[in-house]
């Protein structure tokens, strides 16, 4: 009985460590509960304050300040890379599940709150950034060009922006699960990858990370290594995008069609490629009874940020953001 206690305390510890690991600032109490919850950790705010005190005394993480919470120390991040693979395994997936039962929005009335990520800028590099996403917004390769901008302290979802850079906020790919769960539609979120484009259409997938079986989002990884060709995409039609896949019942094509519609009625107007029942989309196979449904992602505008030589941290599937906080991209030129 006292082992199991241990177990569950340390793997608390472990889960609490990977949550700030995982974020590029301090965190606090609050944040760190919400999220422990939405991978069905439940922990208070003033338990996981006890659990910090732990940390700290173990030299795992450090106070920042009363307003920024704690950071992760170097002994912390070894702690978490030696933590047991398994605890890691399908944690992006859940993360989606999670953020897209969080999202509110009504397509109907265009209101309610949309799951985002967040990319963060140093704030003397956002206007260069800015002028190498034009492209992205202008030719959709993006999922939506509704975004939200913070400077430094202000907050973007669960993001406070840390001193010195600029938050960028971009709707999240989750948005169409969150849609179409919003309508009774199962969704089963299989794949994050980069998609070929060929003659601005969609041609096949060329790189695929299994959301089930990863424990960081594919899209940063894509991103940092370099693997992406987003800005020529967007300006010549020929190039690698970020995008993700998933597949819904057949029964249930009619009213995603409806739904997706809608969504690109109320701004999320990306490349959306739905597939028909029980064949393959961008080369990708579907199961028996099922359609597949290719989804831009919302960070590929950063990713041509990125290869056009800015520096960018990226927080993916970071929360909720009223949509009423949302703007055209092109209403920061002005």
């Amino acid at each position: 009985m006292i082992g199991q206690q241990a177990g569950d305390i340390e793997r608390k510890t472990v889960a609490i460590l990977k949550a700030l690991s995982e974020s590029p600032f301090p965190l606090g109490g609050k944040v760190l509960a919400r999220r422990l919850s939405d991978q069905g950790i439940n922990l208070g705010e003033r338990a996981v304050r006890y659990h910090l005190r732990l940390t700290d005394e173990r030299g795992l993480t450090r106070t920042i300040g009363k307003r920024y919470g704690r950071s992760i120390t170097n002994l912390g991040l070894e702690e978490v890379n030696s933590a047991l693979v398994n605890d890691r395994v399908g944690l992006v997936l859940t993360k989606i599940n999670s953020i897209a039962y969080q999202s509110s929005f009504k397509t109907e009335v265009k209101s309610g709150t949309l799951p985002i990520n967040v990319s963060l800028f140093p704030a003397d590099q956002f206007n260069q950034a800015k002028e190498a996403m034009k492209d992205t917004f202008h030719s959709k390769v993006s999922l939506s060009d509704l975004v939200a901008v913070a400077t430094e302290g202000k907050k973007l979802g669960e993001v406070i922006v840390p001193p010195g850079k600029i938050g960028m906020a971009t709707v999240s790919h989750t948005v169409v699960c969150a849609a179409l769960i919003r309508e009774g539609i199962p969704v089963d979120s299989r794949f994050g990858g980069t998609v070929q484009i060929r003659n601005r259409q969609p041609l096949r997938f060329v790189d695929l990370i299994e959301y089930g079986g990863c424990s960081i989002d594919p899209a940063g990884v894509f991103i940092a290594s370099r693997m992406t060709s987003v800005g020529q995409a967007a300006r010549e039609g020929n190039g690698r995008i970020l995008a993700s896949f998933c597949e819904i019942p057949a029964l249930a094509l009619t009213k995603a069609e409806a739904t997706i519609k809608m969504l690109v009625a109320a701004g999320v107007n990306g490349l959306i490629k739905i597939g028909r029942i029980n064949e393959p989309v961008c080369e990708i196979p579907v199961e028996m009874g099922k359609v597949g449904i290719m989804l831009s992602d919302g960070l590929n505008p950063v990713a041509a940020a990125v290869e056009a030589g800015s520096e960018v941290i990226n927080i993916m599937m970071s929360g909720v953001i009223d949509f009423g906080r949302l703007g055209s991209f092109w209403n920061l030129e002005r």
